[in-house]
């Protein structure tokens, strides 16, 4: 299949120009491949390369820390590896790492926790590159009147405002920053409550400026910022609007939804409401479920009628890696596939359940979502363990620190979902499936949900989901809701913020015990990285850290 970048290719992305931020601290960014100012932004084809285009070069990486998803100790670890969802035992030498991925296991990340840092310096930077391009975008809007700049200035400012939608997703309250020329001791931070009302305001008036177009489908719109993709993080945000508008999330209340009121399109909904206008509009723009669960995690999946929004994935033209199978897998698993393996990530004690595995009512995404038992490569053969026995991975016996058990090295079932691409490269990290952010199943999801928070009945979006994959209906309760989205959404970095909003992510699970004080809700953001904080001293760390 012939694919299309963003306008022709990111390898053509990655030599355009970007101008030096004049901010110090957390704030100095140094853009790629900068050329002079005055070189860039000639005319409205220049200007949108190099003010819009060049920003999408930040949505994937392949670096720690970096990108929305597909490389390791960043927003999709922090979401995903503190949760009941998934672990990453540490197996004798293997995977302790200085005790960091049991520390996001067992919520002990602290205030110095490099992870943290680099993930809040990677959003502010695409924040404050952002703000770069709307500030060229006005100055060259000073002399020409291209037809186009309304919809560049919506591009820029939507995809800022999906960067501060996950940096207080991740610390509540933040610094709100709008110009490339602030000096980091004049910044302060703001109170949650704030930034969420700016987000949403931001996506709601871009929204009707941006293409309604198929972001995750070949062509000049591919892994752009359309307007399906500002509906679907408005509907999110609205369905965490008791979260996201709690300035005080450490003394057990918080705003209810149904008080919480917007104006949309001329309406006053309250929250659920408004989650469910923002959901069908999404459904009116003509995304449906695919009919094979599978089609949305394929190789060359850019066909599907499903996938909202993605981060696009080429071997040979994108820098853009994939680590989460490669790291996943045993490693005669990924020599018997042809690629590598790092043999660490699994599924939990509580996953496992939630799926009902090995029992008479194991749901059917099971299989689609993991690696258990016996394992094959590609043509059905079993793969063998180096002393010639089968590898059989145990998902059972999976727990925090594996070492010295007979089991250390196959304990756990592991990540499965993406089609193994076996032409990849770079491990298999380098492979032709584009990574989903967003799909559809999650809008009839978050619907359900709403509905059901509205004290109105969601079974139908509910089911539409289940009965896709075969799993029998169930009624929508909010217990069965966050279970379904664990099934249907696994893996794909959810769960953190699913737990927060049903109350559940300071809870004690198989494998972590709840810290002394964790009631008090302190753990549900991460801390203002200390590093940062000492250059900003008049700012408080948040409580309970």
């Amino acid at each position: 299949m012939k694919r299309y970048s963003i306008i022709r290719s990111f390898c053509v992305l990655v030599t355009l120009s970007w101008c030096m931020i004049s901010c110090d601290g957390f704030l100095k960014e140094s853009p790629r491949d900068a050329l002079p100012e005055e070189e860039g932004y000639r005319n409205i084809t220049e200007l949108y390369l190099n003010a819009v285009a060049s920003l999408y070069n930040y949505i994937g990486g392949n670096s720690d820390s970096q990108g929305l998803q597909g490389t390791g100790r960043g927003i999709y670890d922090l979401n995903t590896f503190t949760t009941d969802e998934a672990i990453m035992p540490t197996r004798g030498g293997d995977w302790y790492d200085g005790g960091f991925w049991q520390g996001l296991f067992l919520h002990k990340w602290g205030i110095n926790n490099d992870a943290i840092q680099a993930t809040w310096e990677y959003l502010y930077k695409v924040v404050m590159l952002s703000n770069k391009s709307l500030e060229q975008i006005e100055s060259y809007a000073l002399t020409h009147a291209d037809a186009e700049l309304p919809a560049y200035r919506a591009e820029v400012r939507a995809l800022r405002a999906m960067y501060y939608y996950y940096l207080t997703d991740l610390f509540g309250s933040i610094p709100l920053v709008l110009s490339s020329k602030v000096a980091s001791k004049d910044i302060v931070l703001s109170e949650r409550e704030n930034i969420f009302n700016f987000i949403f305001k931001e996506l709601q008036e871009t929204a009707p400026l941006l293409p309604a177009q198929f972001s995750n489908r070949s062509g000049n719109y591919y892994g752009r910022l359309t307007r399906p993709v500002a509906y679907f993080l408005l509907a999110k945000l609205a369905l965490n609007a008791e979260i996201y508008m709690d300035n005080n999330w450490v003394d057990d209340t918080h705003p209810d939804g149904k008080t919480i009121f917007f104006d949309v399109d001329g309406n006053t909904f309250n929250a659920w409401q408004t989650v469910e206008f923002y959901c069908d509009q999404i459904t009116a723009l003509g995304y449906r479920l695919e009919s094979d669960y599978a089609a949305n995690f394929a190789v060359y999946n850019e066909g599907s009628v499903e996938n909202i929004f993605t981060i696009p994935m080429n071997k040979t033209l994108y820098t853009n890696q994939m680590q989460y199978l490669f790291r996943s897998r045993h490693y005669n698993h990924a020599k018997a596939l042809g690629l590598s393996g790092e043999n660490g990530s699994s599924a939990t004690i509580e996953a496992l359940q939630t799926f009902g595995y090995e029992t008479n009512e194991q749901d059917p995404r099971f299989d689609y979502c993991y690696y258990a038992g016996t394992v094959y490569d590609l043509k059905g053969n079993v793969v063998k363990l180096d002393d010639g026995t089968a590898l059989v991975y145990e998902p059972w016996k999976v727990k925090l620190d594996l070492s010295d058990e007979p089991y250390e090295k196959t304990a756990g079932a592991r990540m499965k979902k993406y089609e193994i691409d076996d032409k990849a490269m770079k491990d298999g990290k380098l492979m032709e499936n584009d990574i989903v952010l967003f799909r559809y199943a999650d809008v009839l999801l978050m619907k359900s949900e709403a509905k059901v928070r509205d004290g109105r009945n969601g079974d139908e979006e509910l089911n539409q989901v289940r009965t896709r994959v075969g799993a029998p209906e169930r009624t929508a309760t909010l217990d069965n809701l966050l279970a379904e989205r664990q099934l249907e959404l696994a893996w794909e970095g959810w769960r953190r913020q699913d737990l927060i909003r049903f109350g559940q992510f300071t809870r004690s699970y198989n494998s972590r015990p709840k810290l002394p004080n964790e009631e008090s809700g302190y753990t549900i953001v991460f801390p203002i990285p200390e590093k940062i904080r000492q250059m900003n001293p008049e700012w408080e760390q948040h409580l309970g850290y």
